[in-house]
């Protein structure tokens, strides 16, 4: 018995194959059988004998445990390392990076041509409200502006439920230790969680300018002390967006007139929700926004913004700066 197990163990920890190439990627789809997993194994030559490599997932008790996923394999490996991966389910990760400022249909649709997930099942579940609050957000129609942008490292494919909890915990953290920045310097006007996140994705779709966001904060938190609309552009292409399904590239004089849960330009302080979802430093901006008088802004088309405290400055300044555009 003991040189059966020693002739076992060299046979199954010599290496699978041996090529010039340094790896190669298999996809095990659920419900495939040892089989077919062990034909795909060797067909993309990862292992080089099928009868060596059923004999260790029997003697292993494997065979029923392999987990389905994108595989990636050293060429090298032994069989029992081989094995190892597909039953701990060590599958391929890859970098996905989403921008500040993307909505949530923008990441459904990232995800989607990355063939990581279904785009449909991605939005429904994020609109779906009795599981929103199975995770701990409260009553929430959308999960708009809780999708927090940063890179991830993700298998192929992923479930919709686990990238969405990956995203909204990572939002939870790093709002968590933003929030404590409020005791430093208390904001002008006391808001919600979500009444932040919705005017720090209003702050992120203004600016691309870090330095300007709490300035541009400070300018929707002076507007809300006056009881003055926030009229925030953005808002105007966003509820467009999920009326029509399509994010208009320029706005018209319609558009501004035309209302809709979103346009602040019509409707009284608030939009239905976020319109974006924000980063670190939107949100920072709006729990530490800066101290000014300014009510108005008008954009330099550079990226950054020229500032009034009243509509007769402003008026000049959007003259002066749309006749330079």
């Amino acid at each position: 018995m003991g040189q059966l197990l020693v002739i076992l163990f060299v046979l199954f920890n010599i290496p699978a194959h041996s090529t010039t190439t340094r790896y190669r990627v298999i996809h095990v789809r659920k419900g495939m059988s040892l089989h077919h997993v062990t034909q795909e194994l060797k067909q993309a030559g990862i292992i080089k004998s099928a009868w060596r490599f059923k004999l260790l997932a029997w003697w292993k008790r494997a065979s029923m445990r392999i987990q389905f996923g994108e595989y990636e394999f050293h060429i090298g490996a032994s069989y029992t390392e081989v094995l190892n991966i597909l039953v701990n389910g060590k599958v391929r990760l890859h970098k996905v990076t989403f921008p500040e400022g993307y909505n949530l249909f923008e990441i459904a649709e990232v995800l989607s041509r990355g063939n990581f997930l279904n785009k449909k099942k991605f939005i429904e579940l994020s609109t779906n409200k009795k599981w929103i609050q199975s995770l701990g957000l409260g009553k929430l129609d959308s999960l708009e502006g809780y999708l927090f942008p940063d890179t991830y490292y993700i298998p192929r494919p992923i479930l919709p439920s686990s990238m969405i909890r990956k995203m909204v915990e990572r939002f939870s953290s790093i709002y968590i230790r933003l929030k404590g920045l409020y005791f430093l310097k208390p904001r002008p006007v006391p808001l919600t969680r979500h009444q932040l996140v919705i005017l720090a994705s209003i702050v992120e779709k203004e600016t691309s300018a870090e330095k300007e966001r709490p300035l541009i904060a400070s300018v929707f938190y002076n507007r809300l002390l006056r009881g003055m609309r926030l009229e925030s552009d953005p808002t105007i292409l966003y509820g467009m967006l999920k009326e029509t399904g399509i994010m208009p590239v320029n706005i018209r004089k319609k558009d501004i007139l035309r209302k809709t849960a979103y346009n602040t330009y019509q409707i009284k302080k608030w939009p239905a929700g976020p319109i974006a979802n924000p980063g670190e430093k939107a949100l920072k901006a709006v729990l530490t926004p800066a101290s000014s008088e300014y009510l108005y802004f008008v954009s330099r088309n550079n990226g950054t913004h020229v500032f009034s405290k009243n509509y007769k400055d402003h008026k000049k300044a959007v003259k002066h700066w749309q006749k330079k555009l």
